[in-house]
């Protein structure tokens, strides 16, 4: 117990060190602590040309040796320490990075500690050992407070950006006819080409949560994606990837596989026409179907929306008509009429459906004499195509 005991007292200050101790900080030049500070802390990559004035560094450094010192001096800091904030703050508006900030602090204590024990004699030394600890949680403490300020301001700062992206991104959807200077403006702010092309995606309902993680996923990725809601519908669009195998278009494929709308903007002045028609194409999934609804896969759909709602009947009679064939028959005329429609060769047809050329013939020109629709004239075959989409 007294060996532990007696350590215990050698690594706490005695009541007697106050003098000694406050006379060893009172013999420290501040001048020449800032000084020191400054040639090394220029050599700190990040600092390398130093990336705010270097009488701002200097001017700062004289006022946290300064602080440091009265720390010393109280036995430690027992508030928030006025220039912590300021040093975080700045370092963080300039850029520095988090790394190099804690690297420059260091220092601090590097300097300090090397100028207490110049100023200290042989007879000293016992007298700065129990005082070692408080120089290191009064340094500590001071790098705490500036690790905080910095990493409450970048928050701060990313707020700020976010919230003006997201201004930027509502003004497009916002705005119907924004003019190319505007459009200039907005694009190269969120660090678009005005002229390149865009992706586009839209989810809804439980496929929103997907699209997300696929968004979060581009990001780590090196990419930027944004984000806009249009109601319960969320669009993401970014930047088409150029390189190919790259991690940007590995994700590009997977948002090809997802259940969203996808849509390709020939520029960010089709954007918006872009995200509603994405948004359309969302909508068209139903809770079996799996991939991306693209427009060459969505459109007879969209169209057949837009006719119904427009009080237009597209195939009722042609259904009243097939009504009057028996069950089989039906099935036999209206799967060789789809067959056809998606590849409009009566060959590839007879192939799919592993029978004759001219049972496939036979069959198309029964469903024209019934319904009054030919199938093999592309302007009644379009209306078979959206009807039955």
């Amino acid at each position: 117990m007294a060996p532990t005991h007696e350590r215990q007292l050698r690594d706490q200050p005695l009541p007697e060190d106050r003098r000694r101790w406050n006379a060893l900080l009172d013999a420290l030049d501040l001048g020449k602590l800032t000084e020191r500070f400054l040639a090394r802390v220029v050599t700190v990559p990040g600092y390398d040309p130093a990336p705010i004035p270097v009488s701002e560094i200097k001017r700062t450094g004289l006022i946290s040796f300064r602080s440091l010192v009265e720390g010393l001096r109280a036995g430690g800091f027992d508030g928030p320490v006025a220039v912590s904030t300021e040093v975080g703050v700045s370092r963080a508006r300039a850029g520095i990075p988090l790394e190099a900030l804690m690297t420059a602090i260091r220092h601090d204590f590097n300097v300090l500690w090397e100028a207490l024990t110049r100023v200290a004699t042989q007879e000293d030394a016992e007298l700065v050992i129990r005082h070692t600890g408080i120089v290191l949680s009064t340094v500590d403490e001071y790098v705490s407070q500036v690790q905080q300020a910095y990493t409450a301001e970048l928050q701060r700062m990313r707020e700020e950006e976010y919230s003006l992206r997201q201004g930027l991104i509502a003004g497009l959807f916002d705005d119907h006819n924004p003019t190319d200077e505007r459009l200039a403006t907005i694009a190269s702010t969120l660090g678009l080409d005005p002229e390149g092309p865009l992706l586009v995606v839209a989810a809804r309902g439980q496929d929103t949560s997907a699209l997300r993680v696929l968004v979060s996923d581009y990001e780590r990725a090196g990419g930027t994606m944004f984000t806009h809601h249009l109601g319960d519908v969320l669009i993401a669009f970014a930047r088409s990837s150029e390189l190919s195998g790259s991690r940007l278009e590995a994700i590009e494929r997977r948002l090809a596989e997802a259940r969203v709308g996808l849509v390709n903007a020939p520029g960010i002045g089709f954007l918006r026409r872009s995200a509603l028609t994405a948004r359309d194409l969302a909508q068209l999934l139903t809770p079996a179907e799996t991939g991306a609804m693209t427009w060459e896969r969505g459109w007879a759909r969209l169209a057949a929306q837009a006719l119904n709602a427009a009080g237009n009947s597209i195939v009722t009679d042609v259904e009243r008509a097939l009504a009057v064939c028996g069950a089989a028959e039906r099935e036999r005329l209206v799967e060789a009429v789809h067959t056809y429609l998606r590849s409009g060769s009566i060959a590839t047809s007879a192939a799919e459906l592993f029978c004759h050329r001219n049972t496939v013939a036979n069959r198309l020109r029964r469903f024209a004499d019934l319904t009054g629709v030919d199938p093999m004239i592309p302007a009644e075959a379009a209306r078979l195509v959206v009807g039955w989409a």
